[in-house]
């Protein structure tokens, strides 16, 4: 039975940003079909190892194939049984927050609740007028957006007026979430402590994706978050939900792993070209060598970054080969996280969160409730008298940025 009490209180997973790249090895670059089956076959065989996580990038533009991350979740939804489904990253700038409501709370359904949604602005430049944003009002959109997508989840009807989008009035989202409770939301950030404060706000997750700075730049992302949870009444400072990012690739014996490794790592689409591998895994947490310098390596991270809820490593980039990447997936999880699930749970204080899942939202709300949607008011018509939101705390930085956008 998917109960709260037998599943992890740290989840670990893999995540994909869907690159297609060449093999530097074989000079074999994959068409786009035989790259998504891959990422289908990458996935399910993460179940199959004892992984909890796999999350999936979103991207519109090469050499990413990743255009429509639920679409994909959703099939491998259908082909599995236990993997927790999420993003890495879904644009709260960039897409609708009322298309972001609808396509997650159908993904909850159709996954039976194994489902968490990570927001983030994205790297990339051009999508924003792609899909007719201005990137200067990037911050701006993120505030806006996620204050709507919140309210649409649970609220049963919306009234709503910003400056990013139409007006609604008596606007229902369906599905509505499933059992009454809205996906788990996680901020995800690389460099900007506004996402940090986004995420404090509403007592959300902020996930941490460091796999390309040095672990100080995202301690201060991490303990700014840890802060502001407690500042706006949410729990402890170590009741904060934190996830990280990583990056490994292992063999038995590290010399091995380093030769196999370095001309992915040479000719990788972000860092290739750049600084030599040695000086990257030294500045970063990328780790490349035997699974015992992985768990050494990940085990210190409780000591950076405190007791936290998510780890997930990227391990299928670079042009890596299907082959070596479900390699790497059974060296992760036959030796690895079972290791590193005994660490991380070693004298863990009993104040600190488990790790979010449907069931134990589900719990905290007091149980389910049946989604019983109240009639329309106006036939979702786009127009009507503004929302006006609840103010925010006192003290509030985020707040009064909100206010200022007219989230």
């Amino acid at each position: 039975m998917n109960t709260p009490e037998n599943q992890p209180a740290v989840q670990f997973g893999i995540f994909s940003v869907s690159d297609i790249t060449a093999d530097p090895t074989t000079g074999h670059t994959p068409s786009e079909a035989e790259r998504i089956r891959a990422t289908l076959e990458i996935a399910k065989h993460a179940e199959e190892v004892g992984l909890d996580v796999f999350a999936l990038g979103e991207h519109h533009n090469p050499p990413f194939w990743s255009s429509s991350p639920t679409t994909t979740l959703a099939y491998i939804a259908a082909q599995t049984e236990r993997l927790i489904l999420s993003t890495a990253t879904t644009l709260i700038t960039t897409n609708d927050p009322v298309k972001i409501a609808e396509d997650f709370a159908m993904l909850q359904h159709v996954s039976g609740g194994r489902t968490d949604v990570m927001l983030g602005r994205g790297n990339t430049g051009p999508v924003y007028p792609w899909f007719g944003k201005d990137i200067r009002q990037g911050l701006p959109l993120a505030i806006e957006n996620y204050n709507l997508l919140h309210k649409l989840w649970r609220e049963d009807v919306v009234d709503w007026e910003g400056k990013f989008r139409t007006s609604l009035q008596g606007f229902t989202s369906t599905p509505r979430p499933l059992d009454g409770v809205a996906p788990f939301v996680w901020h995800g950030s690389i460099r900007t402590p506004e996402v940090a404060e986004q995420a404090a706000y509403y007592g959300d997750g902020f996930f941490a994706n460091n796999i390309f700075w040095p672990k100080e730049h995202f301690q201060r992302l991490v303990s700014l978050y840890r802060q502001r949870f407690e500042h706006y009444g949410h729990g402890t400072q170590a009741q904060a939900i934190v996830g990280l990012g990583g990056q490994v690739f292992m063999r038995t014996n590290s010399q091995d792993a380093v030769r196999e490794f370095r001309p992915y790592f040479d000719n990788a689409p972000v860092y290739g070209h750049g600084p030599a591998m040695e000086d990257f895994t030294e500045m970063t947490p990328l780790t490349v060598g035997s699974p015992q310098q992985v768990i050494d390596r990940y085990a210190g991270m409780r000591e950076t970054f405190g007791d936290y809820q998510r780890q997930l490593f990227l391990i299928d980039h670079a042009g890596l080969p299907l082959k070596t990447v479900l390699e790497q997936l059974d060296i992760l999880g036959g030796e690895v996280v079972p290791v590193l699930r005994k660490e991380l749970m070693a004298n863990r204080p009993a104040d600190v969160a488990d790790a979010p899942t449907h069931a134990r939202l589900v719990a905290a709300a007091g149980g389910a409730r049946e989604a019983r949607p109240r009639a329309n008011r106006g036939d979702n018509l786009t127009a009507g008298t503004p929302y006006q939101d609840t103010p925010a705390p006192a003290g509030s930085a985020f707040g009064a940025a909100a206010a200022r956008q007219g989230a």
